[in-house]
């Protein structure tokens, strides 16, 4: 019986998930969509040749199997609260939110009293496997340099507040340097990567780094950890998403591919 997938976010990302099931590339089902804006919500579903129901949240978790978050950080404890009570698996993309170590705690708590499962997709980055299995041993540091064009970065709370005037940068400069949980508050639609490699590490710290550069046109993510297993490094350069220069077309692709294995009787990697 195919997979009954609920979308929460009909954005970017949410839209590039809606249409890789609507070309049956895995066997899944959406059927149903909500979002903030009626307007966004109808648009993907006239794109769409199987059309999903419109409905609000609580409709879309009873019709679902799994609940998948595409909205933002702010979104993220509604959803997870109301899939999880539910029993139905949640997977999350907007990760930067369980940075909030209460929040993780929560639906780390829901999702096993409800018997429920919790997804966080890997993202724009790569080497998550290596990663957690150097968790079981000792890491000793987890440092991510993020490199996007300035117009990825707009709008960001960190650049507001500091009244940074990204437009005018002539080549590449840091702009941030601090923790994965600072960094997630300080750029929500930017780095969610940084809280899954915190997650990923078992909430070990990871120190960030963002460089804006104009001269720039993927946003590439370097990631190097050093631990009694050794050391990885890993360098990601994504295509920016078409439909959204503030996140990497590589995150929806990692999304469908977590949506995909729920379904296949296979798991390859760790």
């Amino acid at each position: 019986m195919p997979l009954k997938i609920g979308l929460v976010g009909c954005g970017a990302i949410g839209a590039e998930i809606a249409k890789a099931v609507d070309s049956s590339a895995f066997d899944a089902n959406l059927v149903a969509v909500c979002d903030h804006n009626p307007e966004t919500a109808a648009a993907l579903i006239n794109s769409l040749q199987h059309k999903p129901a419109k409905v609000k949240l609580d409709e879309l978790v009873s019709l679902s199997d799994v609940v998948v978050e595409a909205a933002s950080q702010k979104a993220v404890p509604a959803i997870a609260r109301a899939a999880l009570v539910a029993g139905k698996k949640l997977m999350i993309m907007s990760v930067g939110a369980l940075a909030n170590g209460e929040l993780f705690a929560e639906i780390k708590a829901l999702a096993k009293e409800h018997g429920a499962r919790v997804y966080l997709p890997s993202g724009a980055i790569s080497g998550l496997d290596g990663l957690k299995s150097a968790s079981i041993g000792t890491i000793r540091s987890v440092t991510l340099t993020t490199t996007k064009n300035p117009a990825g970065l707009k709008g960001a709370p960190y650049i507001l507040e500091n009244k940074i005037d990204i437009d005018t940068l002539a080549g590449p400069t840091q702009i941030f340097e601090g923790s994965a949980l600072a960094a997630v508050k300080a750029f929500p639609a930017n780095v969610n990567v940084a809280a899954t490699l915190f997650l990923a590490a078992g909430e070990s710290e990871v120190r960030v780094r963002i460089v804006a550069d104009p001269n720039i046109h993927v946003n590439r993510h370097e990631i190097v950890v050093e631990g009694s297993f050794g050391r990885i490094a890993t360098l990601v350069e994504n295509v920016p998403s078409p439909r959204n220069p503030k996140t990497s077309y590589l995150a929806a692709l990692s999304a469908i591919a977590t949506l995909r294995s729920i379904v296949e009787p296979v798991k390859i990697g760790t």
